[in-house]
């Protein structure tokens, strides 16, 4: 059955939706077999390996050799992160011998979650002619077997859903962002996880999010990563409170960095925030939880995709066709005429809103009942596409 066929949902009230089952419980939305290349050296023996075969992708991932400490370990557990993230059936890591990151203990990692996991270092095997025959005959095998798995129902409480905004306008604060978080606040009520991501673009508000936090420790926590963005700015010569909103953000209506912030935080809802996670990490609690991330849209998508998010909302004012390779991204705007431009791109139109047609409440519904049937195998523009995607923060530099 191809990940991308829609299934008709058949519950009542849309509590669930459906979804394959992975062998550690967890329930994807998509079903691919997926190649990484554990460093940038065989990225294009990855990318010949899945060429022409359906629902087979690799990550275009440049990095796995002269990161040390701390970026090592994000590259690492970012890369683990993809293969473990339900949307994914099997994995294929592809080394190249000599690296830091070695295509076996990326593997081990991986095979914590129970799924197939295959391992070809192209100095053992033999060259890259050899490596790419043979992971085609792996991955053609992988692809069968994952063929013959169906969809089953799932409930809510199984998603993790990724929230984003990227060029932004006025309309984001007033009519998208608003409708997201009417949408995130059904979701968690029914059980899933919300992820609120993108730090840089969160100053100005954190006090707000901090009022929400269940305990001291996450309101503090709040603080504290807000603090490490400008800090890490300043270092570096830049005020992020100066830099920030982006000439686009600006020509599009935004004036200030705290007016983005304020219009970016209504993307996770009205709910308590229960838990700070670091970037590309698996959130422990149900519910909203905060994301710190960076504020660049692609490694924004890489670090919650990596934290296992199956869906993720894009809210955008301008215009974006940003995709992830292994999670369906729905993009959402309130600007009507960026929606006449680029209806290839964009999702869902809500500038309903602004035009007094549909309430805020009536149009996060219909993106509630989007993400179910996104979830359940109704493929996004950005899918339709093959718009994927894929960069890893790094917060130092290369050796």
């Amino acid at each position: 059955m191809s990940t991308m066929s829609p299934v008709p949902q058949k519950d009542e009230g849309g509590a669930s939706f459906y979804g394959y089952i992975r062998p550690d419980g967890k329930i994807g939305t998509r079903n691919y077999v997926l190649v990484i290349p554990s460093v940038g050296c065989s990225q294009g023996a990855a990318s010949a390996i899945v060429r022409g075969i359906k629902n087979a992708v690799y990550l275009p991932n440049v990095l796995g050799c002269g990161q040390v400490g701390e970026d090592r370990l994000i590259v690492k557990k970012t890369l683990a992160g993809f293969g473990i993230n339900p949307n994914v059936y099997g994995v294929l890591v592809v080394g190249n011998g000599c690296e830091h990151l070695s295509a076996e203990e990326l593997a081990n990692e991986i095979r914590s979650s129970g799924k197939p996991v295959e391992v070809l270092v192209i100095q053992e095997v033999g060259g890259t002619r050899k490596t790419i025959r043979e992971g085609r005959r792996l991955i053609k095998e992988m692809v069968d077997r994952a063929s013959k798995q169906r969809r089953e129902p799932a409930p809510l409480e199984a998603l993790i859903v990724g929230t984003e905004c990227g060029g932004s306008d006025y309309t984001s604060g007033l009519a998208s962002n608003p409708a997201v978080g009417v949408a995130s606040n059904m979701l968690i009520d029914r059980g899933a996880t919300v992820i609120l991501s993108e730090t840089p673009e969160l100053i100005g508000a954190e006090h707000i999010l901090a009022a929400r936090a269940k305990t001291p420790h996450v309101a503090k926590r709040i603080f504290e990563v807000v603090e490490w963005w400008e800090r890490k700015a300043l270092e570096a010569g830049q005020n992020i409170r100066e830099s920030n909103p982006s000439p686009g953000n600006i020509e599009g209506g935004i004036t200030t960095l705290e007016e983005k912030s304020l219009g970016c935080i209504y993307k996770g809802g009205t709910g308590t925030v229960e838990e700070v996670i670091p970037y590309a990490s698996i959130p422990s609690k149900k519910g909203l939880v905060y994301m710190d991330t960076p504020a660049h849209d692609i490694e924004q998508l890489t670090g919650m995709a990596a934290g296992g998010a199956q869906v993720i909302l894009f809210t955008t004012g301008r215009g974006t066709p940003v995709g992830s390779p292994i999670v369906p991204v729905i993009k959402i705007t309130g600007n009507k005429d960026l929606f006449r431009k680029m209806r290839d791109n964009i999702d869902l139109d809500v500038s309903t809103i602004l035009s007094g047609k549909e309430s805020v409440t009536e149009a996060g519904e219909r993106i509630f009942k989007e993400v179910i049937a996104v979830a359940s195998g109704k493929p996004t523009k950005a899918e339709r596409l093959n718009q994927r995607d894929f960069c890893i923060f790094k917060m130092y530099m290369n050796i």
